[in-house]
């Protein structure tokens, strides 16, 4: 396992961080050993939690021009048909994937081809589970259409904790399925959503790998 790059810097930080304040502890609590200890356990285990969040696992990615695979890792939180208004602006089917500050927050290419739309949208931070987050929330937009003109709109969602979307992509982008396209930094939602008709191949609740689990197959 190896650490992201958007990690380096917040964990550097952290590490200093660490040791100034055990250091500090030491010289200003010398004879309470143990409330020392219990500090110093306690700001370990905090640096252990950000090294696990920027995590960047190696897996066997799925690559396959017919199948939607997941974009980040998570619950499906929403599968539902819904109108969608700023690129479309008609009836398409919603996949939302939830990510916990536990889960990667990788974001990765559902499909391959050309990023043919990209747009920042600030806004507020309401939770990620909140219906309303998918359009009033800070996002990204994403919309990659393949080589049989078939596109699929992503969205990078921020949340209440989660307060910086990164996004790779830039319009005329060509995009690998699978391949790393932002990251959203501790915790937040990723939607997608497909063209109606598409095969819907998981359910609600259930946990997905980015750039492993299929979502959905082209009809």
């Amino acid at each position: 396992m190896t650490i992201h790059k958007e990690g380096f810097k917040i964990l550097f930080i952290a590490i200093i961080l660490w040791f100034v304040v055990n250091v500090s502890l030491f010289y200003l609590i010398p004879d309470l050993t143990l409330i020392r200890g219990i500090l110093a356990i306690a700001s370990l285990g905090f640096f252990l939690l950000l090294l696990q969040f920027f995590r960047s696992p190696s897996r066997r990615l799925t690559i396959n021009a017919n199948q939607i695979i997941a974009p980040a890792d998570g619950k499906v939180v929403v599968i539902e048909e819904t109108t969608e208004t700023e690129y479309f602006k008609d009836k398409r089917i919603q996949i939302s994937i939830f990510m916990s500050p536990l889960n990667v927050h990788i974001n990765r290419y559902p499909i391959g081809g050309e990023v043919v739309y990209q747009k920042y949208h600030p806004g507020l931070f309401l939770v990620a589970w909140e219906p309303k987050s998918s359009t009033d929330n800070e996002r990204t937009t994403v919309v990659i259409k393949n080589d049989k003109g078939v596109s699929v709109l992503m969205k990078q969602i921020a949340g209440a904790v989660a307060r910086r979307i990164i996004c790779y992509s830039k319009t005329g982008d060509k995009a690998q399925q699978c391949e790393e396209m932002g990251f959203i930094k501790f915790g937040s939602r990723v939607d997608v959503l497909l063209p109606l008709g598409t095969k819907i191949n998981v359910e609600l609740n259930q946990k997905v790998k980015g750039g492993v689990t299929v979502i959905g197959t082209f009809s």
